[in-house]
């Protein structure tokens, strides 16, 4: 699908993007890849590192629509992973995550329906269902303007967005604190209750071509990933370590979920994911799901506490 084609990536050069490029060269006679990022530094390492003549690097940032224009023109494909991330920093700096989260998936919106774009894909979150934090509610505002954003192109571009959640190896992730303390004599637990979705990187590469597979445009696209509790990954990584409870962090929850009971009753099961469908402006390749797919029942709700599919601490070493 994606040989001879040109594909651009924001936020290119953080764990996903870089990671996903990777793979995207290894295994795609791509014509172009295209880098979209802010730091300079970073893709002059990154150009380096992987010496591909199909790359290309854009400085750029998604709050300046004039230069995303200018980056997507001939672009066939977008995926947008661009982000501010990290929880408690945002709940300082509201309006930056404002500015890039919502503002800048509006300007990706904005430049790949004027440069004739056929697909983008949006990379978000568990953050995003039923937020408790600015970082989730911004990713939800990006996921319902990526989903609009299919009502005025006349389906010529093709906007849907994947949900997942925590990412084995991700830059500053748990895990990745983890490893860096080793060995250490204490380490701090916000609360023993707390779960979260984990998946490989991997996983997270066969979820977007999934989705860019079988988008008709509109769709929010879930894989069905394990959880783990908090003290077990704690335990397979830090075994005898002293643990000190510190309390929930603002805007952190006590368990994620990435499908509610309102999102079942227009969701489905299609080949091994859960689809969310919009529930206005469907074109006619959206049969398809209602066809082969399994119509949710309308309780039915995968959050990290309520998930039937457990890592043990083994399994989730042999993942790292």
């Amino acid at each position: 699908m994606l040989n001879n084609k040109t594909v651009l990536i924001t936020g290119g050069t953080g764990s996903f993007g870089k990671n996903f490029a990777r793979y995207l060269l290894d295994k795609y006679d791509l014509k172009k890849l295209i880098i979209f990022s802010r730091d300079e530094l970073k893709q002059f390492n990154m150009e380096k590192e992987f010496n591909d003549s199909r790359l290309r690097f854009f400085i750029g940032d998604v709050r300046d629509l004039p230069r995303l224009e200018r980056a997507l023109s001939g672009v066939d494909v977008v995926i947008h992973a661009a982000a501010l991330k990290q929880v408690p920093t945002l709940e300082y700096n509201p309006f930056e995550a404002v500015k890039t989260n919502i503002l800048g998936s509006q300007n990706v919106i904005e430049a790949a329906v004027n440069q004739g774009v056929e697909k983008v894909v949006l990379i978000s979150t568990d953050k995003a269902v039923q937020p408790v934090n600015l970082y989730g509610s911004t990713k939800l505002c990006a996921e319902k303007l990526f989903i609009s954003g299919n009502s005025y192109t006349g389906h010529k571009t093709k906007f849907s967005c994947v949900r997942y959640g925590n990412v084995i190896g991700s830059r500053g992730s748990i895990v990745e604190t983890l490893k860096k303390c080793q060995p250490c004599d204490k380490i701090c637990l916000t609360d023993e209750r707390m779960t979260r979705f984990w998946l490989p990187l991997k996983k997270s590469f066969e979820l977007v071509m999934f989705a860019l597979t079988e988008m008709e445009g509109g769709e929010i696209f879930i894989p069905h990933v394990p959880s783990m509790k908090l003290v077990d990954l704690f335990e397979a990584m830090a075994p005898g370590v002293k643990r000190e409870i510190t309390g929930i962090r603002p805007g952190e929850k006590l368990h994620e979920t990435l499908l509610t009971n309102e999102e079942a009753r227009h969701a489905v099961e299609y080949n091994g994911y859960y689809v969310i469908m919009p529930e206005f402006s469907r074109p006619a390749g959206f049969d398809k799901y209602e066809k082969t797919g399994k119509k949710l029942a309308d309780d039915v709700k995968f959050s990290s506490d309520g998930n039937k599919d457990w890592l043990t601490g083994e399994q989730f070493k042999e993942l790292m």
